[in-house]
């Protein structure tokens, strides 16, 4: 009779914050696993008992050993699922290695593994767990004697059994941030992004549910891969009932030197799906922090774009310039058009000289005009594109990426930046602009999905944008690729704001501004109240819908301003006053996403950090199914306190709709109620036809007033 299989020895690791534990373990000498992450354990937790139930008891049918889910899983252990490392050898077979574990060095917020299997490969794995109680992971490993590299994790980890649910998120063009939901079942959830980019489609991130979870209670896990380049994500259950999540650059290529993957970052959270947001929301923010110790103030854009296009004068810009200052705007932002022979999308893409055709004096004059306003100046590049209509194309065909026959994207292709002469020429180009104008933000955009391009081409946009933070310390940089197309926490790294949708219709803003909340905070998205008649839905929405959606978020305008009524110039100055002399206030509350009730109600909460204030969006998107508004749980309050409440834009109210007023709300009046009773939904507010946004505002009453 063959012996039993001894239980294998174990060592263990543990970091710890206030809120939060990570353990990992090695077993028998292996890679280590993560065994728990979550809930702070107790010091005297015995964490070899721990990693010991992290094992499933051998079933018939099964291979003999106990067999761990480590960080890199490989079959030679015997694990049955997608392996987190994959060889070959100088012939391109396939090799299991058997990996070994060789040190471990610790602090105090983080570990350091070696690893590897002597005359194959070696690996490094490190683990760290910041302040907020995320847990950053990250692998390297380098082949050795001939032997290549086809597929390393940035780290395998467990999903609880508790959480079946999988949240992640789809989209395209004008239409980024789609939650789609499945649920796990025995097999593969994929999500690949091929595009050499993130992706409109294919945000790096992932979210795994208790059955009872939702935006304020419940548990549940996420996770992102801080990388901005096409990647690959794999959740899977395996017969044995465990579950994985790997995540990992796309690169099909063989490697026979190091490869590092990037950050992947997890979070855990038992306050819902809010709780994970405000996890995450620290790693684009300490970004931020560290370029900019004092984050400048979001100011309110003006962004020419769907006013002129690429129908560029100097005088009607000027014109449009002034109506935009008068309705509030603190910044104006040159799009497209600008430079050498770019009067289509046909052209001149790389040749990054100001039109003298256009401008025949530079752009001094329109500068002078905007900076006399008061107002910012911004520009925009797509430093990464060339037209074959482009002196640059001509000079230097060969700085294309990709073969001579790919098909070409809006008229264009793609720059190899892995290319030392192409960044160099780019920051050069760029580097004149900014250096000879008061330029302090460029809109960095990326109209075109690649068709080749290996990981080299991310790191080298990374270089070149660390390089250019550098040289223009005060220049902020907005990541906009074809509007939502390379989101990610890798990009952020380098920039201050994103392009969330090419799209300004209100209607498709307020959903997808509220799922991209999930990861982004609100400063960092930018929204602009667009024309009357969107040009990408072809609907017309009113005003004051369009505008307080902006106010949500960074704000801007993207349209004509000399198209507006003088009560749609009034409605938008209000909201513009009210942006500007609450962003502090709102960029730095608690932001909470609300369960309405209802699919047709989009519902945020900003909270101060004191609760002493609160700021509500009630977003109406189509009709309600019911008659009547639908009362909803607040977040965040003090349950204790009285709060005194008020609805900002009282005129959005309709009275066809409400006819017989059941509070005072409507009149513009107060209510006083506690945090208890808001937090158990008590407020209802007025019924809304769809497109309006009412915006509530609550303070806490003082002793004196109570």
């Amino acid at each position: 009779m063959t012996a039993k299989p001894s239980i294998p020895a174990v060592e263990c690791w543990r970091l710890d914050t206030a809120t939060r534990t990570a353990v990992f373990a090695s077993f028998d000498g292996g890679v280590p696993a993560l065994v728990h992450f979550g809930c702070s354990l107790p010091p005297s937790e015995d964490l070899h008992a721990l990693a010991h139930l992290a094992l499933p008891n051998v079933s018939a049918g099964q291979l003999d050993p106990l067999v761990p889910l480590t960080l890199v899983p490989t079959a030679m252990t015997g694990w049955q699922g997608h392996p987190g490392l994959v060889i070959v050898d100088k012939d391109s077979a396939a090799v299991e290695p058997h990996l070994r574990l060789k040190n471990a060095e610790t602090s105090s917020d983080s570990i350091l593994w070696s690893a590897g299997d002597e005359g194959r490969i070696s690996l490094t794995m490190e683990a760290r767990l910041d302040e907020a109680g995320l847990l950053h992971l990250r692998t390297s490993a380098t082949p050795k004697d001939g032997h290549k590299l086809r597929w390393l994790s940035a780290g395998a980890v467990p999903v609880p059994a508790s959480m079946p649910r999988i949240l992640d998120h789809g989209g395209r063009w004008t239409g980024e941030f789609q939650r789609q939901e499945t649920n796990f079942r025995v097999g593969q959830h994929v999500r690949e992004s091929r595009e050499g980019r993130t992706g409109h489609a294919h945000f790096p991130g992932v979210t795994f549910l208790a059955e009872s979870c939702g935006e304020n209670t419940g548990e549940c896990i996420g996770a992102t891969l801080a990388w901005s380049g096409g990647h690959r994500m794999i959740a899977e259950e395996i017969p044995d009932g465990r579950r994985q999540l790997q995540f990992s650059m796309l690169d099909d290529n063989l490697h026979d030197g190091m490869v590092s993957q990037p950050e992947m970052i997890f979070a855990w959270s038992d306050e819902g799906m809010n709780g994970l947001s405000r996890a995450f929301r620290t790693v684009p923010r300490g970004y931020h922090a560290k370029r900019k110790p004092k984050s400048p103030a979001r100011p309110v854009h003006y962004n020419c774009w769907e006013a002129v296009y690429f129908r560029h004068s100097v005088e009607e810009l000027k014109e449009i310039a002034t109506k935009a200052a008068e309705l509030g705007a603190e910044r104006f932002v040159l799009d497209d058009g600008w430079f050498k022979g770019r009067n289509d999308d046909t052209t001149s893409l790389g040749d990054w000289t100001v039109d003298e055709d256009k401008y025949p004096q530079g752009l001094t004059p329109l500068v002078d005009h905007v900076l006399a306003l008061g107002m910012r100046f911004g520009i925009w590049f797509e430093p990464e594109m060339v037209n074959r209509d482009s002196d640059l194309h001509r000079a230097h065909p060969a700085w294309v990426l990709g073969p001579d026959d790919q098909p070409s994207g809006r008229n264009q292709h793609v720059l190899d930046l892995s290319r030392p002469d192409v960044c160099e020429y780019l920051f050069e180009a760029v580097s004149t602009i900014l250096k000879r104008y008061p330029v302090d933000y460029v809109k960095w955009d990326h109209n075109r999905i690649l068709t080749g391009g290996s990981p080299a081409q991310t790191e080298a946009l990374y270089a070149l944008l660390t390089r250019l933070n550098e040289a223009f310390p005060d220049v902020e940089i907005e990541s906009c690729a074809s509007g939502g197309g390379r989101i990610d926490y890798g990009i952020l790294a380098h920039t201050t704001r994103v392009w969330l949708s090419d799209s300004n219709d209100a209607l498709e803003r307020l959903r997808m501004q509220h799922e991209a909340s999930r990861w982004l905070p609100p400063e960092f998205q930018g929204s602009h109240v667009g024309p009357r008649h969107c040009h990408t839905s072809g609907r017309v929405l009113p005003m004051g819908f369009r505008a307080w959606v902006a106010a949500q978020r960074h704000m801007g305008f993207e349209m004509d301003p000399r198209e507006l009524t003088d009560e749609e110039a009034a409605t938008l100055k209000k909201a513009t006053r009210w942006y500007r002399d609450n962003r502090d206030f709102l960029f730095s509350a608690n932001h909470y996403r609300l369960e309405s009730n209802d699919p047709e109600v989009v519902a945020e909460c900003f909270v101060g950090e004191d609760a002493e204030r609160f700021v509500l969006f009630r977003g109406q998107a189509g009709a309600s199914a019911q008659i009547a508004a639908r009362p909803f749980a607040l977040a965040g309050l003090d349950v204790s306190a009285l709060y005194e409440i008020h609805l900002l834009n009282p005129e959005v109210v309709t009275a066809k709709l409400n006819r017989y007023p059941a509070n005072a709300l409507l009149d513009g009046e107060t209510l006083t109620l506690s945090g208890a009773a808001l937090l158990a939904g008590a407020l209802r507010t007025p019924n809304a036809f769809p497109a309006t946004m009412m915006v509530f505002e609550g303070r806490r009453l003082g002793k004196e007033e109570i």
